[in-house]
This record gives C-alpha cells, structure tokens and sequence, in this order.
C-alpha cells in the first residue's frame, strides 16, 4: 500500500463562500445541480501531470524550489515516477479531481533506446490503471512531448530530418496506445516547435504538409485501435518558436479545413496562449466554437506584465465568466477543463499545490454560476439580436437569405439616399450588466 504524501491535507470539502478555511471550496459544489446538471459535469476538472507533479520552480535565472520527490529518493528514477502516480492519485482523490492529462515524457524518464522508454511506460502504465481502478479516476486526454529533447530542436512533424519525424511518429503511437489504455476522451497535439526561426532555411509548405501528413497517421492509427475520442491542437503563436504554425484558434482552424482533418480535430484552447497571441481567451473560444471546434480548454491565465506563458492559476472571475459564458452558449466541451498551470516560484510548499488547484476550481465554479445567470438574465443576448434587427426584414433580409445583387443593393442604397449611423454599440451599458449579474 503506498504511503500517504499529504499527510496534513484533509479531503476538501465545500464549505460556502463565507467560510476563512483555506482548504476548502468556496463556490465549487461538486455535486449542486444547475438546470438537471452537477457543476463536476459541467467543467470537467483535469490536472495536469507536468506542472503539478514536475514543475519544482525552476526558472531561467535560477534552481527549484518545490520538493517533488514524494518520498522517492531520487529525482528523475522510475522509482520517482512510481511516486508520482501515488501523489497524483492521492492528490486528485483529496480535491475530487475526475480527471488527469499527460505527456508520455511526464510519466517515466525516456530510456537511452525508443524500446527501453516504451518498456518503462507500459511498467508505470499498469500502476495507473490500477489506481484508476481503486478511485474511478479517468483520462481526459494525452500526448506525446515531441519538443523537450534535442532532437526535436526544429519540431517534430516541422523537422527536417526523416530520423526525427519517424521517431515523433513512434512516440504519438504509444502516447495513443497508452492514451486507449487509460480511456482518455481525447489525445492532443501541441506544436510548441513546429514553426521556424526564419524563412532562409525554411520551406513552409513542406513542413505544413508533413505536420499534417503525421496528423492524418495518428487518426489512422488511433481510429484502428478502438480510439473513439476527438484529436486536438492547441494553438500557441510563439514561443519556443518565433514563428508557430498554430498562431490562433483562426489560424489553426484554418490549417485544419485546408489539409482535410475536420472530422476527427477540435481546439484545445489554452488562456494564455490566447492572451499571447494578442487576443481574449473568449475571443479563441468564440472563434473555435462558431466553428464546430471547441473541444477542450487549458485553464490558466497569464500575468499582463509579462510576455510569456506563465501558466498561473486562473483567478479572475470575469475571465471565468466570459469563459464560461461562450462554453454553456457553444452546448459545453468533449473535453473539459484542464489545469495547465503551476504554482509561482515562491508558493512552494504541499499546500501551495492545493490552494492553486482550490483557486483555479473555485473561479471556474463561479464563473460557471454567473454565466448561467447571465444567460439567464437574456440582457445581453437580446442586445445582439436587437442590433442586427434590420437583417430581419426587407433588404436586410435579402442580403441574409444571398437573394440579393450587388445591382438591388446599389439601386437600394442611391434611393435611400442618405444613411444613419447604426445604432449605439452601447458597450459601457453592457459591461454594467455585467457587474450588475457578477455582483448582486
């Protein structure tokens, strides 16, 4: 029987929003149901293997500062990785987290040869699948890291050599075989190098063309060993690559349409990388869900002082709101809500790990409750369909049905002669309905 690691965390409970205990759950109400449905339903909760279970607080100027040996002797062993299924297991059972996702990298040490890292993996896959067997704990979805060793320092489907590509190809496999074994509800790609540094050496459609081609395997693949899921890509504009194929979720939706992946590929839309990419984390998820493509959501927030992927917790309730509010409108995700973040530097203790995972499902499970009375509240939604009232009849009409010509339209508008402005945008008043629903 493995050993308790959070030996002075008790199981958290909801305890309301006035409660001062800090391990507890203000808003999240795990089994509160809202229009026939519990909020757990709702956002899906999943934790990152990563971050929480790897992430010590490293940064570039300076040593960890988390102990992540869960009572392992040493960092980096497949005895740390046996480890790491205890604590997660542990952790997730104790916050009652449903789900988990990972990279193939983030479960065992890759081994000097493909077939020694592939032997390690089955190993620590049979000790998932027994604690998913004794909690009931599930996979929201995998993926393989085809960017942290050297030998993807030009991508993997990008790379310019047929050795890497083969060897991304061989680990997307077994990500997926494991990714099956562990019932994931989806599997991810995520290019974080698959762009370029500069168009002298590059042949973008080349590389286009390959990273599709391996997208189209993996379906092949996974569809032939019973997996049923949806594949995702998660849009990043950059970094580590300057220039990243997968910019936005316009971009990438793009990309999708063009090499023929529609039917199997959603978007994983992650907060922060929205944010990098100059836009709102709701304007990539209204863009991917008037798509079709809303599958799953990385739940972080960036810090605006900052121009890089600092993957915090997500706190800020009307980010969570919007959030919320675009997911219930879009009819929920495939997917669900993975925390993608990590606890700063200087939060570096046990329970540091618990107040960040507390925060994160707090500010979802409130956002959640408001956008449901926003929704409800209709204000905003009759605003939207007031404004483009004057596409309801007449000429407006015509133009949304393509009855109309170019000639009608010109004939239209001389004999009208001149033309109002459109009505008032009104976005100060809309903002104070906001407020008003946030905060009564």
């Amino acid at each position: 029987m493995a050993q308790e690691i959070f030996k002075d965390i008790p199981k958290i409970k909801y305890e309301g929003p006035q409660s001062k205990n800090p391990l507890s759950f203000k808003y999240y109400e795990a089994d509160r149901v809202i229009d026939g449905k519990p909020l757990k339903d709702y956002l899906k909760y999943a934790m990152a293997w990563w971050h929480n279970l790897g992430f010590a607080g490293v940064d570039m100027f300076g040593a960890g500062t988390a102990d992540k040996h869960f009572g392992s002797k040493t960092l980096g062993t497949v005895e740390h990785a046996h480890a790491k299924v205890d604590a997660g297991f542990e952790f997730m059972s104790k916050l009652g987290i449903e789900y988990f996702c990972f990279h193939d990298a983030d479960l065992v040490p890759e081994g000097d040869t493909l077939a020694e890292s592939n032997k390690r993996l089955d190993e620590i896959a049979e000790h998932i699948v027994a604690k998913q067997k004794a909690t009931g704990i599930k996979c929201l979805w995998g993926t393989a890291n085809l960017f942290s060793n050297a030998r993807f320092l030009n991508g993997a489907g990008s790379s310019n050599s047929a050795d890497v590509y083969a060897y991304a190809a061989a680990q997307i496999k077994k990500a997926l075989d494991l990714t099956v074994k562990f019932g994931g509800l989806g599997y991810a790609f995520w290019g974080g190098r698959e762009g370029y540094e500069t168009l002298l050496n590059t042949d973008v459609k080349f590389e286009q063309e390959n990273i599709a081609n391996l997208m189209h395997l993996a379906v092949n693949y996974g569809r032939s060993i019973g997996f049923k899921g949806d594949f995702y890509i998660e849009p990043k504009p950059k970094e580590p690559t300057k220039h990243q194929y997968d910019f936005d979720a316009a971009t990438t939706i793009g990309f999708i349409r063009q090499y023929g992946l529609e039917k199997d590929f959603k978007l994983n839309i992650e907060a922060n990388h929205a944010t990098l990419a100059g836009h709102t984390f709701q304007h990539d998820l209204r863009i991917s869900a008037i798509n079709g493509m809303l599958g799953s959501v990385d739940a972080n927030t960036g810090d605006a002082q900052l121009g890089w992927d600092t993957d915090e917790f997500p706190w800020s309730v009307y980010d969570t709101t919007y959030a919320m509010y675009e997911i219930l409108k879009s009819g929920g995700l495939t997917g669900g809500l993975n925390f993608d973040s990590k606890q700063r530097r200087p939060s570096y203790t046990n329970e540091d790990l618990f107040y960040g995972y507390i925060l994160g499902m707090d500010a979802f499970a409130l956002g959640l409750i408001k956008a449901k009375a926003l929704i409800a509240d209709g204000r905003l939604d009759n605003f939207v369909k007031e404004r483009y009232a004057s596409f309801g009849s007449g000429i407006g009409a015509k133009i949304r049905d393509h009855s109309a010509t170019l000639v009608e339209l010109a004939e239209y508008a001389e004999k009208k002669g001149t033309v109002p402005l459109p009505g008032s945008g009104r976005q100060e008043f809309l903002e104070s309905v906001v407020n008003q629903v946030l905060f009564q």
